[in-house]
């Protein structure tokens, strides 16, 4: 009895299991050994090499900061402030009926309408805001109204699948209560579903806005307005002093928008 229990060990796999399990992680070993090969196939290494080096020397040169410049980056920061608040807002308009139709119980149609307003939900979030871009500047010419738009298009897809998910997630008893009383569709929208998700979506609406302001100092980058049209300049004409002044007044931004976040975030909860 004793040495058979001397004999018998714990094993938290059988030994066919073990086999399988190493020979999955030498699969995924030689999958990413094979694709760090493709992804390196044209890198020059010696460039790599000599990266420490050209960083020192391009840091040396960004210093100090080109405050004279200031005053005529006020402007275009203002422009990318209004890019992201504008494609927000813009944005939240399509967003919010394009929810109340892909919610499965607020749609008026789940075979036909909740499909499309699905794959618009789709569309919106698998195509990047500079993607985006780039097609309203070939077809709308540069400028902030590209811009405005393709924050706007962007943020239709974060914003309608929150909004739908927690429209799905309601509490349906109070919904009932509403239609009880004899209320027509609209008037159960509007006391029993909406008042429900309000904060949510007041929530993540900001939350998207301070996302957009990251990405719309970016869009100049590609003709769609604001502070990224000043810093793709800069660097095109290797105006280093002036980069590290336009990156400064970027994340002050940032950490502005940040904080306003924060704030309504408080005061919500």
């Amino acid at each position: 009895m004793s040495s058979a229990l001397k004999t018998a060990a714990w094993r938290k796999r059988s030994a066919k299991s073990e086999l399988v399990v190493f020979m999955l992680w030498v699969l995924v070993l030689a999958f990413v050994t094979w694709t760090f090969q493709v992804m390196t196939q044209d890198t020059i290494w010696a460039f790599v090499s000599d990266a420490p080096a050209q960083f020192k020397d391009i840091g040396s040169r960004m210093m100090p900061p080109a405050w004279s410049s200031v005053h005529e980056l006020w402007w275009p920061l203002w422009e990318t402030i209004n890019i992201a608040t504008l494609g927000t807002l813009l944005g939240l308009m399509m967003a919010v009926p394009i929810a109340f139709l892909a919610a499965s119980n607020t749609t008026p149609s789940a075979t036909f309408i909740r499909p499309v307003a699905l794959f618009l939900i789709v569309a919106s979030r698998s195509i990047n805001s500079l993607i985006w871009a780039l097609l309203l500047v070939a077809i709308l010419g540069p400028g902030v109204l590209a811009g405005i738009l393709a924050i706007a298009l962007r943020s239709i897809g974060f914003i309608g699948k929150l909004l739908y998910e927690a429209i799905e997630e309601i509490d349906a008893d109070q919904v009932e209560a509403i239609e009880a009383t004899g209320a027509s569709r609209a008037q159960t929208m509007a006391w029993g579903v909406v008042p429900q998700v309000a904060p949510t979506l007041a929530g993540f609406s900001v939350f998207r806005w301070d996302i957009n302001i990251r990405e719309s100092t970016v869009l100049g980058l590609v003709g769609a307005g604001g502070i990224g049209v000043k810093l793709e300049g800069a660097l095109a004409t290797l105006a280093w002093p002036k980069v590290t002044m336009l990156l400064i007044l970027i994340l002050v931004t940032v950490v502005f928008s940040e904080w306003i976040t924060a704030q309504v975030r408080k005061k919500l909860m």
